[in-house]
């Protein structure tokens, strides 16, 4: 076979899984740019060692088999993702000024639906990938051993049957059941539960993110206040603090978030499977991306990663122009 011929049997034969391996990396690492990197290091040993393939697994699974372990031994040497939430008791003045976060500590980021959502329109297949890529899952797996966390993605997610997921981590079926087993124990403990979580396509969803995007646009702070609920926490990696409760998240936002009306212009987004607005703020002759706000189990959770390049990531442009994209 020509050098040619190898690279465009190698391209179809491994292409369609791009994807599908992003979202793998991203729910092991809980960072989009490390799982980019990943990705790219997973083809490109698949590249170096296609030649060697034997098919005897398939090739979503060899590839599934490089990811996986690329991603443990990433896992090694990296730091735990957090959120605010898992560094802090919340903050108890929302007036005071914000300091700037820190840039050394390793935020989870997010992840825009449109990157990772499976090409099929299979609707089972669609809602559990967005099921599996939830912030609050993500969050709860930082929590988890990697080992664990890799047992538990390919076992519940993907469906790998357990001595594929042993031949996978070169380990035995009894100690993959034994990993997944502690692994869904510390789940049912921490994770969301499905009842409190709407799609990002069910019409309430769509209805309070207008609402919500409304408000922000219209620096109308009882606006806001009407549609978040009593309990609401509100995250904020930019500030590196979060607050918990009515009394403080709606001081927060009416104070230094929202501004003067027409400062700020969301446009709506569906990031890590929930609802999302990217956040672009006035400057000169447009209106340049600042963030992203995801918003969890209706209005009860926001969370607001900060930055540009979260703009940059999801595919949306840098800037707006006055009147409109």
């Amino acid at each position: 076979m020509s050098s040619d011929d190898s690279t465009l049997d190698f391209v179809s034969s491994t292409d369609p899984y791009r994807r599908e391996l992003l979202a793998h990396c991203y729910r092991m690492l809980g960072s989009l740019e490390e799982a980019e990197d990943l990705v790219q290091e997973t083809y490109l040993r698949a590249w170096r060692a296609f030649g060697r393939f034997e098919g005897r697994s398939s090739v979503r699974t060899w590839l599934y088999r490089i990811a996986t372990n690329a991603c443990l031994t990433a896992l090694e040497h990296a730091s735990r993702k957090v959120l605010p939430s898992g560094l802090m008791h919340p903050g108890d003045d929302p007036y005071a000024p914000s300091p700037a976060a820190d840039p050394d500590v390793p935020w989870i980021q997010p992840i825009l639906d449109a990157l990772v959502e499976p090409e099929s329109q299979d609707p089972a297949a669609i809602v559990t990938a967005r099921e599996s890529l939830r912030l609050a899952l993500i969050v709860t797996l930082r929590h988890l051993p990697a080992r664990q966390r890799v047992v538990l993605i390919l076992r519940e997610v993907l469906a790998f049957p357990a001595a594929e997921v042993a031949r996978m981590l070169g380990t035995s079926v009894p100690a993959v059941k034994s990993l997944l087993q502690r692994a869904r124990a510390t789940l049912e403990q921490d994770a969301p539960t499905t009842d409190h979580v709407i799609e990002p396509s069910d019409p309430r969803a769509r209805e309070l993110l207008a609402r919500y995007m409304g408000a922000f646009e219209k620096s109308d702070a009882a606006a806001l206040q009407a549609i978040l609920r009593d309990d609401v926490a509100l995250e904020a990696t930019a500030a590196g603090t979060w607050f918990d409760g009515m009394a403080t998240c709606v001081p927060f936002l009416a104070t230094p978030v929202l501004g003067s009306p027409g400062r700020r212009r969301p446009v709506p987004a569906a990031a890590k499977s929930q609802p999302a607005a990217a956040c672009y703020v006035r400057k000169d002759e447009g209106y340049h991306a600042y963030g992203l706000a995801v918003t969890t189990t209706g209005t009860s959770r926001i969370t607001m990663f900060g930055g540009p390049s979260v703009i940059a990531a999801s595919g949306l442009p840098p800037i707006l122009e006055e009147q409109g994209q």
